[in-house]
């Protein structure tokens, strides 16, 4: 199959990573690099829509290729509206790709063959979530980075401690700070802002040494 992955340089080469031994894969850093592509490819993973929902209207209007989309901080229903075409979230955080599955998400219960069909041609098994803010291994990762922050923050252990304390403690294969390390902790501030807002439940409230270090992260 023919892979474009629109996205970012490391999204791109964990999308390599995981299918250029049986797949061929493009790249395209924006939208403009995109229309190059996109109709030659058989299926795409977007990393941008969520950005920019009303770019499926130009990029896609005009091909039939299933698209993937990056849809942890956002709702494939809210943010894809008007469309035929068939498209699916997925879970793109960094390291997402390192597991057996895919996890995804359904705009609706009829893509589900067609879902099941590009994922056989890809090689890879789909996990399907509800199509909610933050799907299920990102809201729970984040929560639990959260809460090793407020751990932290009222001085109750150290990072390293927390870390091993998770790793051995529950088989983790991070510790919550190697985890939000690994992941970045600007997705990690996103996808508990965009749940709080989502949920206004004081579970997913972003702790605030976690802000702290997300604004400086920020700096430039």
């Amino acid at each position: 199959m023919n892979i474009l992955v629109i996205g970012s340089a490391p999204s791109f080469e964990e999308v390599k990573k995981k299918f250029a031994s049986a797949h061929a894969c493009q790249h395209a850093p924006d939208y403009t690099h995109a229309h190059a592509h996109v109709k030659t490819a058989h299926v795409v993973f977007d990393y941008l829509l969520m950005n920019d929902p009303e770019a499926h209207a130009a990029v896609y209007m005009h091909v039939a290729v299933p698209v993937f989309v990056h849809s942890v901080n956002r709702s494939l229903a809210d943010a894809i509206r008007g469309s035929e075409n068939v498209f699916f979230g997925f879970n793109g955080w960094p390291g997402s790709w390192e597991r057996p599955f895919l996890e995804v998400s359904l705009r609706h219960p009829a893509h589900r063959a067609a879902l099941d069909q590009v994922c056989h041609a890809l090689g890879v098994t789909p996990r399907v979530v509800d199509d909610r803010v933050g799907l299920v291994t990102p809201r729970v990762i984040s929560m639990i980075i959260n809460e090793a922050y407020f751990t932290v923050q009222e001085g109750t252990a150290s990072r390293a401690d927390i870390d091993q304390a998770m790793q051995l403690g529950t088989s983790y294969p991070y510790g919550p700070f190697a985890w939000c390390a690994r992941i970045g902790i600007q997705n990690v501030y996103q996808v508990l802002e965009a749940l709080y807002h989502d949920t206004h439940d004081e579970r997913y409230k972003v702790a605030p040494l976690l802000k702290k270090e997300y604004l400086q992260s920020q700096i430039k």
